[in-house]
């Protein structure tokens, strides 16, 4: 536990955070392994977790419908994705896959909510900082979007 809270004292996404709620967060976290093509979330399940990849990379897609998804974010070391398990329904709004074998730090979603309804300093800070998370999805789905209507229509499906 103490290298995980290292690791999280030492992470972005954490930067600044109080160190009793950061014990919190440590409680709900375990380690995963993807393997390459892997899905990790699949858009409409339930929303249970959140992700900070250690190593290797995580597509962020959305279904293109009769032919697939479509590639929105490359994620690599470092980066967070799964805000859906904060806001209701909990439902997952877009599907992330294991473009290459991927640890990753999972973070229980139930755990966490039950948490953050205890303690609103926690709820706070966790809708504060995965507001960033959600802007910058929604960045990258409206660039995609735009990019898109510049392609072949195939182009961009994986």
């Amino acid at each position: 536990m103490e290298n995980l809270k290292r690791f999280l004292l030492e992470h972005a996404f954490f930067e600044g955070i109080e160190p009793h709620l950061l014990d919190i967060i440590v409680g709900c976290a375990s380690n995963a392994m993807f393997k390459k093509g892997e899905v990790i979330l699949r858009e409409g399940d339930e929303a249970n977790a959140f992700y900070v990849i250690r190593s290797g990379k995580v597509g962020i897609e959305i279904p293109y419908p009769g032919h697939g998804s479509m590639l929105i974010q490359t994620l690599g070391e470092g980066e967070v994705f799964g805000w859906e398990w904060l806001i209701p329904p909990h439902r997952w709004y877009l599907g992330a896959r294991a473009l290459e074998d991927a640890k990753v730090l999972v973070f229980n979603g139930a755990c966490l909510r039950e948490k953050c309804e205890e303690n609103k300093d926690m709820g706070y800070e966790m809708m504060r900082r995965f507001s960033r998370i959600i802007t910058q999805r929604l960045h990258s789905a409206r660039k995609q979007i735009l990019d898109l209507a510049q392609m072949p229509r195939d182009a961009a499906l994986v």
